[in-house]
């Protein structure tokens, strides 16, 4: 058994990541909660964005960050909830809360569509920046049990996730919010309502918008974590309260490593906990390496959002994104099963995990475009799970003609049925060859050229048909299917002579 873990840099790079991670590779999120309530509105009926305003209070989208941007005059958020809930010195974002109240939330169905379309692991929404604890919570009234749903939204999911052998995992961003939510203390620049303090400034509601920061600025690029020493002890409290009510495997941090030696001290006592329910370490800590917070790959995951990296990274990792945007709204785009399947394949191929939210309506059901990818992405992973979950990087990470760009918000790529990406089982028999499209043509994998190992057999995943191939001296030769299997990305399977 690993010895306990401190908070110092030296013994959480003494981490190692379990196998179970390793051989997920996909893993399902509910990035859920009230500020999903707006999004059934019609955004294009709102005033357009004010292009004065700092980039921060731009972006991310109109429902992304809704809690904070509501409070930012002149942002489209702000004039939607203007217009339809009333303005925010009296109608506050504390008065969405009981409006989210997921009415139609049926944790054990979506989790059975979940497993079925592949995920290994789940992971809830624990809280976000707005504060709004989505459990049972000791410590702080403003929860599901007490508002809105009236449901422990984590103990659900959970016992949802244990019911089909998935991993359970919980996701925190309220390590952010103590100066993410400080905009709820300021009050109108201008018009009939000019320097009343917006709601967020009562003293009787500091317990749910925080304490007023002097040291605050309305960038919050600049300070996405707090340097107040009370928020630090604050967010460590029920950062322990949810990790004692959720018992998870995977923790997940939006940003870097918060507030110096506090945030350390709970990885480390998120480790230890884990290590004495277990008997072995099962924990996964993912965090970032953008923005504040501190950062070393050994002490845990590499997360990255909405992006990823370009070649295959000595330690696992992970990607975390989504089908659409963070929180539901009416006006949003759905990406494609085929992206999805493409990014996966890629990721996996360069040793990391797919993470990817599920966007739920405020009811709590799917969208139809959710429920059409899940049914899309069963059938895929029936067919070429195989070349996915339990396999390790190959040599190289693929082939092909297409350049994508890799990094933090930098995803999608038009690849194409010559870019294949390489996976292999763990003792390295079988070599895993992913096209991204379709061949129409022979597909020559050059990264076979001069194997030394005899090839036995290639199979395509999914199907009985008999394939046509040949080892050359530059590379191996396949030769197209009669019918494929998939629509999206096809498997082959090659075996290695032991």
């Amino acid at each position: 058994m690993p010895a306990p873990f401190d908070s110092s840099r030296q013994s959480l790079s003494t981490y190692t990541c379990p196998e179970w991670f390793r051989d997920a590779k996909f893993g399902i999120w509910s990035h859920w909660g009230p500020q999903a309530v707006p999004g059934l509105d019609d955004w294009d009926v709102v005033a357009p964005l004010d292009p004065s305003l700092p980039v921060d209070t731009i972006l991310p989208g109109p429902n992304e960050w809704y809690a904070r941007h509501m409070y930012v005059q002149g942002h489209r958020a702000y004039r939607h909830h203007l217009a339809k809930f009333g303005h925010p010195s009296k109608h506050g974002f504390k008065d969405i809360l009981p409006l989210w109240r997921a009415e139609r939330w049926e944790p054990q169905r979506l989790m059975d569509l979940y497993a079925a379309a592949g995920a290994k692991y789940f992971v809830s929404m624990g809280v976000h920046h707005d504060n709004f604890d989505l459990w049972d919570s000791r410590l702080h009234p403003w929860n599901s049990v007490n508002i809105g749903p009236r449901r422990d939204v984590v103990a659900e999911w959970k016992r949802a996730a244990v019911a089909c052998g998935l991993r359970f995992g919980v996701s925190e961003h309220l390590s952010a919010s103590y100066s993410w939510f400080q905009t709820s203390h300021g009050a109108d620049a201008t018009g009939p309502l000019a320097g009343v303090p917006y709601d967020g400034a009562n003293p009787a509601l500091a317990d749910y918008y925080h304490p007023a920061l002097p040291c605050f600025t309305e960038h919050v690029a600049d300070q996405w974590y707090t340097r107040d020493a009370a928020s630090h002890h604050h967010w460590f409290a029920r950062m322990v309260d949810l990790l004692g009510a959720s018992q998870p495997d995977f923790f997940y941090t939006d940003g870097g490593i918060p507030f110096g030696d506090v945030g350390r001290k709970l990885m480390a006592y998120f480790y230890n906990t884990n290590l004495a329910q277990h008997g072995t370490l099962d924990a996964v800590y993912a965090y970032k390496d953008i923005g504040s917070g501190d950062f070393f790959p050994e002490g845990g995951i590499q997360d990255v959002e909405r992006g990823g990296i370009a070649d295959i990274n000595p330690l696992p990792w992970q990607t975390d994104t989504t089908l659409s945007g963070w929180f539901y709204n009416s006006g949003q785009k759905f990406r494609t099963t085929r992206d999805i399947i493409h990014s996966l394949a890629d990721i996996v191929s360069k040793n990391g995990n797919l993470l990817l939210n599920v966007v739920q309506l405020p009811d709590g059901s799917l969208p139809k475009e959710c429920e059409t990818f899940l049914a899309e992405m069963a059938v895929w992973m029936a067919n070429n799970g195989e070349a996915i979950h339990g396999t390790r990087p190959w040599r190289i990470a693929g082939e092909g003609p297409t350049t994508a760009t890799y990094g933090h918000f930098k995803e999608g790529a038009d690849f194409t049925a010559e870019d294949v990406r390489f996976t292999q089982s763990k003792d390295g028999r079988q070599l895993y060859a992913i096209a991204l499209g379709l061949p129409t043509r022979p597909l020559h994998l050059t990264a076979l050229a001069g194997e030394a190992r005899p090839i036995t057999d290639v199979r395509l995943l999914g199907s009985q048909e008999t394939i046509t191939w040949a080892l050359r001296e530059n590379g191996l030769v396949i030769q197209p299917a009669r019918t494929w299997p998939s629509a999206d990305a096809v498997a082959f399977r090659i075996t290695f002579a032991h």
